[in-house]
């Protein structure tokens, strides 16, 4: 710790700290920054604490290369707290104080922070830097390895939009951590959203340090939802709450059972649009069988216009072989075919993050087969968050 009790220059150093001027002024604040100066092991979760006695804080800058650095003064004035701190670097404090005589004190140190034994970062986060994205579209961190404080780490997490939402953060495994918005409750269409995460000098595990700072940007574009139903083989496209576009639909026929479950069957339940391929080359070797089998069911198709709505092979896509069935029969190895003019519009219309919502089969839908996060029910989804909290983005 540095201690000083005067605004004089010059001094003389003994342990524990400085004291400037050759006598201490019984009128002038007594400051004091932790780390002390000179500190080369400071830890970086702790940040610095400045502290005033006989007095009040004026002034506290605590700088990296010169950008301040974030911080908090009490509210009276007595004692400010930084933020965490980057580790492996070198800090500088300024401090001013003034006593109820109006004697002042300054300060001035330097230190560095430990640097990590283990460091922590983000991989990965969807969506991409400016992306337009649809309603329902989630927030997906990615770490570079497993957390294991991670209260601490999701405390550091913060989500603001233009327009106020509720939402939740869901732990789905030890590096992978997801906010979307409440049940029954999207985004509000045409807005941004700042994702934010102070990473930097947080203790995520007993020798694991976040490194740096994060933010993304993105932007909701208009409302799109769209819902399928398997029993009237039809969808039905809205933008912003109105009808935009319907057409016929021939969805999974069914009949092949693996461990229970029907994998040709067109899950049931709030899907959300993941991405787009155009052509997606789709084969039977998802389900273990050769394309060349094909007897046993093997296939090998070419698929234009084709949107991803699951991780198990979901798509809204084209199929022109299975005119004949859309709107009457459900065909289909559990994708939603479309006709070749409605595919197209709907691969060129949709972003990602769109709702789907499909009705009239079986199958239910698991919450984590691609983003069907909203499957989960509310109480859930916020029970996984290590804060157990909901979090309003306004």
């Amino acid at each position: 710790m540095l201690l000083l009790t005067t605004a004089c220059s010059g001094g003389d150093k003994g342990s524990g700290g400085v004291t400037v001027g050759e006598k201490a002024d019984a009128q002038a604040p007594q400051v004091t920054i932790d780390p002390g100066d000179g500190n080369r092991k400071a830890r970086p979760d702790k940040g610095v604490t400045v502290t005033a006695a006989g007095g009040t804080l004026d002034k506290v800058a605590v700088t990296l290369k010169g950008k301040p650095v974030d911080g908090r003064m009490a509210d009276d004035k007595t004692t400010w707290k930084s933020r965490t701190l980057r580790p492996g670097t070198k800090y500088q404090v300024t401090a001013v104080a003034t006593s109820p005589e109006g004697k002042s004190t300054t300060v001035n140190a330097a230190f560095a922070t430990m640097k990590a034994p283990q460091e922590l970062t983000i991989l990965d986060v969807t969506p991409t830097k400016n992306e337009t994205v649809g309603v329902g579209m989630p927030i997906i961190v990615v770490f570079n390895r497993a957390v294991e404080n991670k209260k601490a780490v999701e405390k550091v997490l913060d989500v603001r939009s233009t327009k106020p939402a509720t939402g939740a953060w869901h732990w789905q495994n030890h590096t992978t951590v997801i906010f979307r918005t409440k049940n029954g409750e999207y985004w509000k269409p045409h807005q941004k959203v700042m994702f934010r995460a102070r990473l930097a000098g947080v203790r995520a595990g007993k020798k694991t340090f976040g490194t740096s700072d994060f933010s993304r940007g993105f932007r909701i574009g208009d409302s799109h939802i769209t819902t399928i139903s398997t029993k009237k083989k039809k969808a039905v496209a809205k933008e912003n709450g109105k009808t935009v576009r319907t057409w016929p639909i021939s969805a999974g026929k069914g009949g092949r059972v693996v461990n229970g479950v029907d994998t040709y069957l067109t899950a049931s339940g709030l899907h959300l649009t993941m991405g787009k391929e155009n052509p997606a080359i789709m084969t039977s070797e998802w389900m273990g069988v050769d394309p060349e089998d094909k007897e046993n069911g093997g296939y090998k198709e070419v698929i234009p216009w084709a949107v991803r709505i699951s991780s198990s092979g979901e798509y809204v896509h084209e199929m022109a072989a299975t005119v004949w069935a859309q709107g009457r029969q459900n065909v289909s190895h559990g994708c939603i075919n479309s006709p070749p003019k409605d595919a197209r519009w709907f691969y060129k219309w949709s972003y990602r993050g769109d709702p789907v919502d499909i009705t009239g089969s079986k199958r239910r839908l698991d919450p984590f087969n691609g983003w069907s996060y909203h499957e989960m029910s509310w109480s859930r989804w916020v029970k996984g968050s290590a804060l157990d909290r909901t979090v309003t983005t306004g």
